[in-house]
């Protein structure tokens, strides 16, 4: 997933597409998502800090993935075998998820760190990969109601793009997050990455 992410999303979201190029930097990435209405830190005025706290432990992932984002196509793949493990770090004002697939195999690693910045009280979400050892900038954004938004610019396939990552119906037990592409300033959406998470154990 190009930079969302989601930002992601991004999860983003969770998967890194190949064709993918450094994206712009976070603060140019939140002032555009801002001018989209998702992340704009005047409107968030509650404490966020425990937000990611219902993802604390170890889940099974269900993935349905877009196999050529923003082409036109309808072909989707179904990943299986992605277990994800979440904690919390830094006394809750960081939360640390990793991610893991045996099938098929090689045996793939991921890691997405989550930040809390209590002046904002926005969250930004980095996402890195054992294939490429590094951290992408942040997707950028915040929880409402029970909802998490979470954007950033991005490219794909050479071409400039908004990336977003929703999470939403949150249960002690599930969640579902939801990765998208817009290639026209977030007029619209083209969803690529679909995962439901199931609890296995705290």
């Amino acid at each position: 997933m190009p930079k969302l992410l989601s930002i992601v999303a991004l999860l983003a979201a969770f998967f890194a597409p190949a064709a993918r190029v450094p994206r712009i930097p976070a603060s140019e990435a939140s002032h555009a998502a801002a001018k989209l209405g998702s992340t704009d830190s005047a409107f968030v005025t509650r404490d966020g800090q425990r937000d990611f706290d219902f993802e604390l432990g170890t889940w099974s992932i269900d993935v349905k993935r877009l196999q050529h984002p923003l082409s036109g196509t309808t072909a989707w793949m179904r990943p299986e075998g992605y277990t994800h493990i979440v904690q919390n770090v830094m006394g809750g004002q960081a939360s640390l998820a990793q991610l893991a697939n045996d099938r098929p195999t090689p045996h793939f690693d991921g890691l997405m760190l989550r930040m809390y910045d209590p002046k904002s009280h926005e969250w930004r979400i980095y996402w890195g990969s054992s294939k490429t050892g590094t951290l992408d900038e942040p997707l950028i954004g915040h929880f409402t109601n029970g909802r998490g938004e979470f954007v950033a610019h991005d490219t794909y396939e050479g071409r400039p793009i908004l990336a977003r990552v929703v999470y939403s119906d949150i249960t002690s037990i599930s969640f579902r997050t939801e990765s998208s592409f817009s290639a026209d300033g977030g007029k619209t959406w083209e969803p690529n990455l679909v995962q439901t998470f199931t609890r296995i154990r705290p």
